[in-house]
Formats: C-alpha cells, sequence, structure tokens
C-alpha cells in the first residue's frame, strides 16, 4: 500500500509499507545503526559527535540527527543542511514496525519526506532498498 500526500513547497511525503519475514527485533538493527543501514540503504554509513550520521550515497555526503526512536518499533532521522545544522521543514525518513499479534506479520512502513520525486521512482526506490533489506534479513 502506497499513500503520496502533496505538502506545501517542494517537498512531499511518500509512505510505503512493506510485509516482511522476519521479527522486528532482527529488523531493527537494520533500520536504526550505521553498521545495519550500511548493509542495504547506502553506500555507508558513519557516526559523527553529537548523535549525527553520515550517510554516504555516490561519495557524497548527507548529515542527519536521529531525533526519534523506539526499541524494536521505529526510527526516524531528520537531515540538515550544509553546515550540519537543522532546518525549517527538513527532510526526514521514519521507519516503522508494526507486528500483528494475530497474524504474526511484520509489516516495515517507510515515510519518506524529501523534496519532490515522481511517485513511480520513489516507490521503485524504495522497492528496490527493501529488496535489499530482505536479502540481509533472510526474508
Amino acid at each position: 500500500m502506497s499513500i503520496s500526500l502533496p505538502v506545501t513547497g517542494a517537498k512531499r511525503r511518500f509512505v510505503v509499507e512493506y510485509p516482511m519475514n522476519a521479527s522486528p527485533k532482527i529488523l531493527y538493527p537494520y533500520l536504526a545503526s550505521a553498521q545495519g543501514l550500511s548493509q542495504w540503504f547506502c553506500d555507508d554509513v558513519r557516526y559523527e559527535p553529537d548523535r549525527r550520521l553520515n550517510f554516504i550515497w555516490d561519495q557524497q555526503n548527507h548529515y542527519a540527527e536521529q531525533v526519534s526512536q523506539r526499541l524494536n518499533r521505529s526510527v526516524r532521522f531528520v537531515f540538515l543542511d550544509e553546515r550540519k545544522q537543522l532546518v525549517a521543514d527538513a527532510s526526514f525518513l521514519d521507519f516503522s514496525l508494526e507486528a500483528s499479534e494475530i497474524t504474526d506479520e511484520v509489516f516495515l512502513r517507510v515515510t519518506d519526506y524529501s523534496d519532490s520525486m515522481d511517485e513511480d521512482e520513489l516507490r521503485e526506490m524504495w522497492d528496490g532498498l527493501v529488496g535489499r533489506l530482505r536479502d540481509q534479513v533472510g526474508g
């Protein structure tokens, strides 16, 4: 299921959910740690001072701050400007894990709030990334 809600300005909130064949305890480290994220999400992730992370794609640095987390449930990264400062209406990524007690299904919900991009391109990008994550966790 995918929901894309336009917002004011050039940013867009894109939400997509994926069924996962792994428990939240197995998935969470892949979503919330530099080591886990670097295995599926981008070329490399490095910890920086002051709870900041450096996400590296195509040899370009993208700094973010982890602003919230709930163990085995969710994590949010807010991206910083060129001076590594928080700004109003900043881009963010939110990963949430939902487990159904009735069916034992686990879903990964990705919320990508970023500069406007074609919804089909976003879906294709996230399908590929989550496919890599599934390869890592065996499901």
